[in-house]
């Protein structure tokens, strides 16, 4: 499909993450119960985004931890492993299922690894999983292309990549700008949180956008993601999924780094794990509207502070997976396993459910003689089976467990580079 011809205009819609909604006005005065409602705004300045912070001395040795740690994962990638494939295909299923958590569409980890895998969900409902699988194809479409050296991020991707998300809802007017005032409610509370800018300023806004990200400059690409993860976010754009394509812009932005895998510098998982701080930074950072002089300072060091502990994360789970796979190969041994049934076991002590259409997956095996490995492993204690016939899956049976709890009680906690920062940002909301 052309995704570069879509039209310009936008609709209005709304989504709905975490009892947060993005809600919208249907033209400049709605008139509600004989309440004439008018937002006199001035016009925005096309010209002006959020400007870039300096980094201070604290974020520059921040930045230079991160780096370090993201070069010995591109270390351990160049030697072929058999958990390398593993990782990866983990890794992209919790970047779907964070940024997706985020916006109240939740899965099971089982049904974030099934979305990788292109199979069937195990408990999600039917529009949850349309949310997934198109997210599922809009980072699968990052992870290929941004990485290419003569490869830009301009409009036309940042379009065609919301057609990705949202093309199963046609209402929702997929690749289009929205023409229309559009604001962030928050359910719980009963009021509205940001307002974006002018619909008619969108245009502006993202041909600056986008002139911002393909003019060379010397900010570090941790920093460069997090302020085009900013400032698409506040601009606001679609009518629905703007958080979900500022977290996949960011992403995009970090692949063309190209230091390590772009499946494994991502921070969309940690943002979805800690989403409250999330919504704390941009709340303290927009300050309730379209507001492109304020200081962007704690967004930028929020950021960084994610991408430090996610990668200490990916560290620790490298690390865990060389002890795994040792561990593993004695199990297959004492218990004269094929070696293929390493994989089914992995999975198990990642804590995920092991079917036999996963393990086909995985292995490439018939159904009958995936069946037979998984049968035996049972049979033998390595696994345990639930369910029935075609309900059946499998999980960690007790050496498995043993090994994963040995390992978690081995775990140190995560160093924190900014111990102070979620106070500071709590102490900055409006």
């Amino acid at each position: 499909m052309d995704y570069r011809g879509l039209a310009t205009h936008l609709l209005v819609g709304t989504v709905a993450p975490c009892r947060v909604t993005v809600c919208h006005l249907l033209s400049d005065k709605a008139t509600a119960g004989g309440l004439v409602l008018a937002l006199n705004k001035g016009h925005t300045d096309m010209a002006k985004l959020f400007a870039t912070p300096d980094p201070d001395l604290e974020d520059q040795q921040v930045i230079a931890e991160i780096h370090d740690v993201r070069a010995s994962l591109a270390d351990f990638l160049r030697v072929p492993k058999r958990w390398n494939g593993l990782l990866r295909r983990t890794s992209t299923a919790r970047a779907i299922q964070g940024s997706n958590t985020i916006e109240g569409y939740t899965v099971s980890d089982e049904d974030a690894v099934a979305a990788v895998d292109n199979e069937p969900p195990l408990t999600a409902d039917e529009a949850t999983w349309a949310e997934i699988v198109a997210y599922r194809r809009v980072l699968t479409y990052v992870l290929n292309v941004a990485t290419e050296p003569e490869f830009v991020i301009d409009e036309a991707v940042l379009r065609s990549m919301h057609f990705m998300l949202l093309d199963h809802d046609l209402s929702k007017t997929p690749g289009r700008y929205r023409t229309k005032e559009i604001y962030v409610r928050d359910d719980r509370r009963g009021v509205n949180v940001y307002e974006g800018p002018d619909g008619e300023d969108v245009p502006g806004l993202m041909r600056a956008l986008s002139e911002s990200l393909a003019a060379p400059n010397s900010d570090d690409p941790l920093v460069r993601g997090a302020m085009a993860h900013l400032n698409l976010v506040m601009i606001h754009p679609f009518r629905d999924g703007n958080g979900r394509m500022a977290r996949a812009l960011q992403t995009m932005v970090l692949a063309q780094d190209q230091v390590v895998e772009p499946t494994f510098s991502s921070i969309e998982e940690w943002l979805g794990n800690n989403t409250q701080d999330y919504y704390d930074v941009l709340a303290a950072t927009g300050r309730g509207s379209w507001q492109p002089g304020n200081d962007a300072t704690l967004w930028a060091k929020f950021n960084l502070r994610a991408h430090h502990m996610q990668a200490q994360t990916m560290r620790r789970r490298f690390n865990e997976a060389e002890t795994q796979w040792r561990k593993l190969d004695e199990l297959l041994g004492a218990h004269k396993l094929n070696d293929r049934v390493g994989a089914a076991l992995f999975d198990a002590l990642l804590g995920l459910r092991v079917t036999r259409p996963s393990y086909v997956k995985l292995t490439e095996l018939d159904e009958r003689t995936a069946t037979r490995d998984l049968v035996n492993a049972a049979e033998l204690g390595v696994l345990e089976a639930r369910g029935e016939r075609r309900g059946r899956y499998y999980v960690a049976g007790e050496p498995l467990r043993q090994i994963q709890e040995q390992l978690r009680a081995e775990r140190k906690p995560l160093e924190d580079p900014y111990p102070t920062l979620l106070g500071e940002i709590r102490r900055a909301l409006p």
